[in-house]
């Protein structure tokens, strides 16, 4: 089973990257955080997940173990398939995710498409207990108040809100976004946000 990847990033595709290493291509679909941080030509580190089914060989690869970890647990729970689980992981960040296992935010997990409300509320029944709390730190409530108080982040949140996307996706992400740089211009956290976002 292959558990790490290391080589040249060939392609960046919507949901996968195609990494070379020892001369092979290999197409590891990861989360939008990851394929965000790849870069055609430079050398990337990645964790893989090395998913076994009977028509296919899937990578599932993130540049943290945290992410890792998360996506391990919510493939763990039934009727939560690797492509769903990487969805949830696109389009919350990692606090986000954790934070709303830990709370019982039905709601924000419901608003990722393809996650229904049964689905969000067996995964905050199967997983409440489970997820590492550090992995919850610096959620919405930390770094969210940052995205609330800060003129940018508001006027982001805004812009982003009034293109159609849904306002919890949207205040996490702002929120991570600023969080990284507390100094970003509404212009700068409205390009970023739509690169997370779709």
């Amino acid at each position: 089973m292959i558990a790490y990847l290391s080589g040249a990033v060939r392609e960046v595709r919507e949901a996968s990257a195609v990494i070379v290493a020892g001369g092979v291509g290999y197409e590891v679909f990861c989360p939008a955080s990851t394929l965000g941080r790849l870069v055609p030509g430079q050398p990337a580190e990645l964790n893989i997940r090395h998913v076994v089914r009977e028509d296919a060989q899937l990578l599932f690869g993130f540049l943290d173990t945290d992410s890792l970890r998360l996506f391990d647990l919510l493939i763990g729970v039934s009727g939560v398939g690797p492509k769903l689980a990487l969805s949830l992981l696109s389009a919350l960040p990692v606090t986000a995710v954790a934070q709303g296992l830990l709370s019982g935010d039905v709601k924000l997990l419901s608003s990722v498409s393809g996650v229904g409300k049964k689905t969000a509320e067996r995964l905050v029944l199967e997983l409440q207990n489970k997820v590492p709390e550090h992995l919850a730190v610096g959620a919405p409530g930390g770094a969210g108040k940052a995205a609330v108080t800060s003129t940018a982040g508001r006027d982001a949140i805004e812009a982003l809100l009034a293109l159609g996307f849904r306002e919890p996706q949207v205040r996490s992400v702002v929120a991570e976004l600023l969080a990284a740089d507390p100094e970003q211009s509404a212009d700068a956290l409205i390009r970023k946000g739509l690169g997370k976002l779709r």
